[in-house]
């Protein structure tokens, strides 16, 4: 497997990194971010304590962050609150990384946040393959590509799920536990509900550094909602 699916950690730190005027690299391998529109992807990350129950995208605007040296910056980045307890990050690929895209990115290639998502899933299919589904365990099945941490990702390719729910009137319950799972069950299915009401739990919590959500998610008529709410962190 090519060496950037093993080592996309870091993505926030970059951000910092291009913030204060330089790309970041590691120390033996330059990563030269292509910032056109063919190298956009897309990321989920978790939203602590969010319950949004649309899918509209809507801007988290500036964040503050604290650099290594001990200084505080604020930053924008092309990051949005998606749905549930997730927000998607709009990111250039590298050879070891990724890197947040800016608004001003975005607005140099004349793209809106909208047509950037939908062209970060088009990269996505041809750069890591069509998402397959597999039989899992309990009734529930993955789906996964060809690069693992991007998995969750395909959870915001709308057509393959278009595709997926036909075999599904009822429709399709889905968790996204972190970035390298995507789990779904028939809506219909009880005993195939409990099972995934318990895996995702599990995948949840089984790593905190990759946790993507802790909702359950419905798609039916063509558009995705909250299931199950997430949990809220404790006190």
């Amino acid at each position: 497997m090519d060496t950037r699916l093993m080592r996309r950690a870091g993505a926030s730190l970059l951000l910092l990194a291009a913030l204060a005027g330089a790309r970041a690299s590691t120390p033996d391998n330059d990563d030269n971010f292509d910032m056109s529109a063919a190298n956009l992807l897309v990321v989920l990350r978790e939203s602590p304590g969010a319950n949004k129950q649309d899918e509209t995208l809507e801007p988290i605007g500036k964040i503050s962050a604290r650099l290594p040296d001990g200084r505080v910056v604020e930053f924008e980045a092309s990051w949005f609150q998606y749905l549930g307890d997730m927000h998607l990050r709009l990111v250039f690929d590298g050879l070891s990384k990724v890197q947040s895209a800016l608004p001003g990115d975005l607005q140099k290639l004349k793209l809106s946040p909208q047509e950037a998502l939908e062209r970060a899933i088009d990269n996505l299919r041809a750069r890591y393959g069509i998402p397959v589904v597999e039989p899992w365990t309990g009734g529930l099945m993955t789906v996964h590509g060809n690069a693992p941490e991007l998995d969750s990702s395909y959870f915001l390719d709308r057509q393959f799920w278009l595709d997926t729910a036909r075999d599904y009137p009822e429709g399709i319950v889905a968790a996204v536990p972190r970035s390298g799972g995507l789990v779904f069950a028939r809506a219909d299915d009880e005993e195939a509900l409990t099972s995934l009401r318990f895996s995702a739990a599990a995948l949840y919590a089984a790593n905190e550094r990759v946790r993507v959500s802790s909702a359950l998610y419905l798609f039916k008529d063509g558009r995705w909602s909250v299931f199950q709410p997430a949990q809220q962190p404790a006190d």
